[in-house]
């Protein structure tokens, strides 16, 4: 669903007749959204690649399979770990010498100039080309072969970015794209991806748009190849000059890069580039350095230098802006200063006048019997003082707490309402299918699948996450309640009891016992029976025990 919802918006920036264009900064709010969960992407390929891993040293079969399984693993690492992927085009080198296969070792060779081609390793990468026989090559490898030395070109001229030398490089790319479009079959995405590399380079907007209706109508598409297509196609905007159309493709980009846990990737510091030129510098500052761990996790040193440039741009930025407030709170300590002189003043003008009242003992007398009652008005305000600060301290504390409950679970029921929409909008499809078809078995079968007490669980089951995840302690401060024989313990695994989660929406602030009973599915007679039944073993009175499940 988070495929077609990215495809959809990428259809709109291309195709301006569906509708306009999502704003800038959404894009960039779902971007930061989606970095916020980039660790559980991650997790998803190193999961893949645990399996792989584990299935490769363990194989005892013949090497062909194990061969192939070790291409598997490094087309998981190709584009997220460069040591890893090298290390697997070594072992896959060494299986293809044992099997005297000399296609397979071409086809090792090729895989290594791609992760070399990618950690910025030009030399290495032309050296590794240049060993290959395309002889020997199936035509799919012959492919990737001419698109690789394409591409290399392509990389070089843009790293170097030399006058003299671009030229020439440039032609060599134009070269070799033709001789791999030579052995693509038209229509499929590595003869669009040619397509597009070429449309890039000779800038022409319309074939960019063309090439890329093509590519999002291919089935199977990608997050990676969605990334790599709107990355491409935002090049070719900014060259035409709209960049707000690059910009947003960009975003979508990077947005679909984070999702497949892709680390060899531009989109992330062009993202930081605009983010910067918009004066956004906060965002600029949060994505370059993103841009830099994911260059240094891949070890893709070209990407290495060409961000640390920028970031270092960044950097001077964030010290002009740090300068300039330290100017300001250098002129607000001169105005302090200034005033605490005058108020020096004023002190010796009073206390001048205090001398001279000295003289006059009644008088005298009198003024230090009113500074006496002053100051104990004035003890009395600081005392009144710091209990309203008491107050508010505890006031603002509550209130950090609520906004904390606020953010986790419009965050968790978003998410939650935004499946529950997507399954009853597919229940509802399914069902006009069987009815305009007259299935009406079917519809009843449909009804009877659905399960109200699982889904009540599943509900149970986040709220009780959610909640355990603000307050990890409750359990255990609930237990001080009561004797060691009437404490709750739950198994490891296990969520909330319906008596805690009765007393866990009471901690969230609600106490009505109708709502309780709404929320839970209960009757209200069973919530008042459960509130008795556990009060009845607490060892605070009755009145006073929900007043303390507050407090925790």
């Amino acid at each position: 669903m988070r495929l077609f919802l990215v495809v959809v918006l990428f259809l709109m920036y291309l195709l301006p007749c569906r509708g306009a264009a999502a704003s800038l900064d959404s894009l960039v709010t779902e971007l930061n959204r989606t970095l916020a969960h980039k660790a559980d992407y991650d997790a998803q390929r190193w999961s893949r690649i645990g399996v792989l891993t584990k299935e490769f040293r363990a194989y005892q079969g013949n090497d062909d399979a194990k061969f192939a399984l070790g291409l598997s693993i490094y087309n998981e690492y190709k584009a997220f770990k460069y040591d890893s992927a090298f290390a697997y085009c070594l072992k896959i080198t060494r299986l293809a010498e044992q099997l005297h296969s000399p296609p397979k070792q071409q086809v090792a060779k090729l895989r290594l100039a791609f992760v070399l081609l990618s950690s910025g390793l030009f030399k290495e990468t032309f050296d590794a080309l240049d060993s290959i026989q395309p002889s020997q090559l199936s035509d799919a490898d012959k492919v990737e072969y001419y698109f690789i030395k394409a591409r290399a070109y392509n990389d070089l001229a843009n790293f170097n970015q030399d006058a003299f030398y671009r030229p020439g490089y440039l032609t060599k790319l134009l070269t070799y794209a033709d001789s791999a479009l030579q052995y693509c079959r038209p229509g499929s995405y590595e003869c669009l991806a040619v397509q597009a590399l070429v449309t890039q380079e000779t800038g022409n907007l319309q074939n960019g748009i063309a090439v890329f209706r093509q590519i999002r109508q291919l089935p199977g598409l990608t997050q990676h190849q969605l990334a790599i297509g709107a990355s491409t196609l935002a090049n070719i905007y900014s060259r035409a000059g709209y960049e707000d159309k690059a910009f947003e493709l960009l975003l979508l980009s990077a947005i679909a890069d984070v999702k497949s846990a892709t680390k060899e990737t531009v989109a992330m510091s062009e993202v930081a580039n605009y983010c910067y030129r918009r004066g956004d510098l906060a965002n600029a500052y949060a994505f370059i350095k993103e841009a830099q761990e994911e260059a240094a996790f891949y070890k893709a040193r070209q990407r290495q230098v060409q961000i640390s440039q920028f970031s270092s741009i960044i950097d001077g930025k964030k010290i002009d802006i740090i300068e300039s407030q330290r100017k300001s709170q250098n002129v607000y300590l001169i105005l302090v200063t200034l005033l605490a002189v005058v108020v020096a003043a004023f002190a010796a003008v009073i206390f001048g006048q205090l001398r001279k009242l000295r003289k006059a003992g009644q008088l005298i007398a009198a003024t230090i019997l009113e500074l006496r009652e002053r100051n104990t008005e004035q003890r009395l305000l600081n005392q009144e003082l710091t209990q309203a600060n008491s107050a508010l301290a505890e006031a603002n504390a509550r209130l950090a707490e609520a906004n904390k409950i606020k953010e986790e679970y419009i965050g968790y029921y978003f998410h939650h309402n935004t499946q529950y929409l997507d399954e009853r909008e597919t229940l509802k499809k399914k069902v006009g299918t069987l009815l305009s078809a007259k299935q009406y078995t079917g519809v009843q079968q449909l009804a009877d699948s659905i399960n109200v007490k699982r889904e009540r669980s599943e509900l149970f089951k986040g709220f009780d996450t959610v909640f355990l995840r603000l307050f990890p302690d409750f359990v255990a401060q609930f237990n001080t309640l009561f004797r060691e024989e009437d404490q709750v313990h739950l198994d490891e695994d296990q969520m909330l009891t319906a008596e805690l989660r009765i007393f866990a929406l009471i901690r969230l602030g609600i106490d009505d016992s109708e709502q309780i009973s709404q929320m839970l599915g209960y009757s209200i007679n069973t919530i008042y029976a459960y509130k008795t039944r556990v009060k009845n073993r607490a060892l605070v009175p009755k009145e006073e025990f929900e007043a303390r499940i507050r407090r925790f």
